[in-house]
């Protein structure tokens, strides 16, 4: 909450920009429905690809890693997209970035298996999930900004902005 109003804070959204300060405005409803309507589809992709490639305890949780990692691309191409090359419907990013790919994505399933694979005794292949998740989920989200901007032409826009 910002202190001196009362109203909620969103780090997104940049206050000298007229357009922008609009957004703490107005109800939030319509934010919080497609919020939730993108986040049905993107949990309901999650289940199904962990419903195909299930795992064994101790074995190695391939259908989240795969989930988490293409998460992350997507957001990466999302942020690209939606914040220097479309003028996109304010919906557009709570819908996509926060609804479907939060929904998706399931870094909180990758704590859980971490530790049931050390309760399992794989504590080396736990090992090896922790820190391999991370770092390609890093260079996914890297890999996707990277090859969106690219794919745009907007890395010559961004070099001039500097």
């Amino acid at each position: 909450m910002q202190p001196t109003t009362g109203m909620p804070s969103d780090s997104d959204v940049d206050l000298h920009v007229p357009r922008q300060r609009w957004e703490l405005r107005r109800a939030p409803w319509a934010v919080l429905g497609v919020i939730s309507a993108g986040g049905v589809l993107g949990a309901c992709a999650r289940h199904a690809l962990a419903l195909a490639w299930p795992h064994p305890p101790g074995g190695y949780p391939w259908a989240t890693f795969v989930t988490n990692v293409s998460g992350c691309l997507l957001i990466g191409v999302l942020l690209v997209l939606v914040s220097e090359v479309w003028s996109a419907h304010r919906l557009l990013r709570p819908f996509l970035g926060v609804g479907v790919l939060g929904g998706y994505t399931t870094f909180s399933t990758y704590t859980v298996e971490v530790e049931r694979m050390v309760a399992a005794g794989a504590a080396r292949t736990a090992l090896l999930y922790l820190g391999g998740t991370a770092l390609a989920a890093l260079a996914a989200t890297y890999l996707g900004i990277t090859i969106t901007r690219r794919l745009t032409g907007n890395t010559a826009r961004r070099k001039e902005q500097r």
